[in-house]
């Protein structure tokens, strides 16, 4: 330990539960004091007073999310954190709730996580960013009820149930939509808000506010920059996935807003062999090519020398003339996106010509080596913040972090500040739709955000282009949204 620093070591210690049922320690997650003080050595990770002012620059524009980090002070000792509890299989019925009214003047929120099942693994990069968040914003008046859903509407229903039993006043979390579905009425019934992971518009409202970076804000905002670059018509190929038709929805709402135009949209099966007839159909290729064919057939008719010269310029053509747009809409990834994107330029779909847009699928810098991609818009998150949170928590845990614990760590610091808010104030807290609704929004990780009355999340990201092997900031995010005044 430095001996300029604060000797804090909070620890949080989980538990599960085996395929036969049987108990079984689970990781223990320790934040070292070495790597919260000011005075840690070089290659620490970054230390409190650091993070906390690049948080705390976030929100100058409004008393935004993480304003509480303004202080320069370590905190002396982490929130509470209720142990971690595993839901009974759906198959047995749960027992009759028992109730379990706190008779302390401590703030309980929910957290519910699949840390069992499938998704367990990012259920646990989430915890330990709430973790981080309790020990950065949190006094120990705020204790997180945990419980784990198993990536299952089932077992989150029951979580949901318990979380509410022992006096949660909101709940984060779940993280799959179908789950959401499962805890919105049971949170309705006690009007407590739901502050989820999703990004399925479709559960969003009654209540459930979504977290998750939704298709229709990425879309509406790489269009709305493209449309201030002077692109007016749009193609969209897209898979026939309920992605790819989110994505096809929220461009169509932006380009109509935006006094643009949808020229073409084919979709397409991700698990064809091959997508050469879709990209063709996008392209117009077979009737360009008829066109080329027309008019070398045209010249050579005239037979002149200046038919000649113009057959000439020809004869390296695949098509005549461009394709029915400015802009091509890519929402794809991986493996399918390094499927389709080299099939454009080889159809007469030039890069040089037409500008690739994609989405935060796009967010690796190793798409930059596909030469098709070079160039290509989508919009993400700031990157500075995220940087500086990767660090801390790999310092804090010793590996690096998935890119959704993010909302881990920005779901409970709302949760901490809005307490801290009301304490300065001398109120009860409130985690009301007005007080999370907020105009001017709220700031963190992945940038700032507003909820919206139906329940979406609205953002302000930045605007990104890939290179080779890197990925480039082209414009910057906002830092804060504009009000409207009566």
């Amino acid at each position: 330990m430095n001996s300029g620093g604060i000797g804090v070591s909070a620890q949080f210690e989980t538990s599960y539960v085996d395929r036969d049922g049987r108990a079984r320690p689970g990781k223990r997650m320790a934040q070292r004091s070495d790597d919260l003080t000011t005075g840690g050595s070089a290659g620490r990770g970054v230390g409190a007073r650091g993070w906390r002012r690049l948080l705390t620059g976030l929100a100058l524009a409004a008393p935004l999310l993480l304003s509480a980090c303004a202080s320069n002070e370590a905190r002396q000792a982490p929130a509470e954190v209720q142990p971690v509890t595993v839901a009974p299989a759906p198959e047995a019925a749960p027992a009759a709730p028992v109730s379990r009214i706190p008779d302390d003047d401590r703030v309980r929120v929910g957290l519910l996580l699949p840390l069992s099942g499938r998704a367990a693994a990012t259920g646990q990069a989430l915890l330990n960013a709430a973790q981080l968040a309790l020990f950065d914003l949190a006094d120990d008046k705020l204790i997180l009820v945990i419980r784990d859903t198993g990536g299952t509407p089932q077992r989150a229903k029951i979580a949901a149930q318990e979380a509410i039993d022992a006096g949660a006043q909101m709940i984060i979390g779940p993280l799959f939509a179908s789950s959401v579905a499962a805890v919105r009425p049971l949170a309705a019934q006690e009007n407590l808000p739901v502050v989820a992971f999703s990004n399925d518009s479709l559960v969003a409202g009654g209540g459930v506010f979504l977290l998750g970076i939704t298709p229709a804000s990425e879309v509406a905002r790489v269009l709305d920059y493209a449309s201030r670059q002077g692109l007016r018509r749009f193609g969209i190929l897209a898979p026939r996935t309920p992605y790819g038709n989110a994505v096809i929805a929220a461009a169509q709402q932006a380009v109509a807003r935006l006094g643009g135009e949808i020229t073409k949209l084919v979709t397409y099966d991700p698990l064809s062999p091959t997508l050469e007839q879709e990209v063709q159909d996008l392209a117009d290729y077979r009737e360009r090519a008829l066109e080329l064919k027309k008019q070398r057939a045209t010249l050579k008719a005239q037979g002149d020398e200046v038919a000649e010269q113009a057959l000439k310029r020809l004869k390296k053509l695949d098509t005549l003339g461009p394709p029915a747009f400015d802009a091509i809409i890519l929402p794809a990834g991986g493996n399918e996106l390094l499927r389709v994107a080299p099939l454009l330029p080889y159809y007469d779909v030039d890069p040089g010509e037409v500008r690739y847009l994609g989405t935060r699928l796009w967010d690796d810098p190793d798409y930059g080596r596909e030469p098709a991609l070079q160039g290509g818009w989508f919009a993400a998150p700031p990157r500075a913040t995220w940087a500086l949170f990767s660090q801390r928590y790999r310092a804090s845990y010793g590996e690096a972090p998935l890119r959704i614990s993010s909302l881990g760590y920005d779901a409970t610091a709302l949760a901490a500040v809005l307490l801290r808010e009301a304490e300065d104030k001398q109120l009860a807290v409130a985690y009301s739709p007005d007080t999370l609704t907020r105009a001017q929004g709220f700031a963190g990780v992945d940038g700032i955000f507003r909820f919206t009355a139906s329940g979406l999340v609205e953002r302000g990201l930045a605007i990104m282009e890939l290179q080779y092997n890197q990925i480039q900031e082209r414009e910057a995010a906002p830092s804060a949204f504009q009000v409207l005044i009566n």
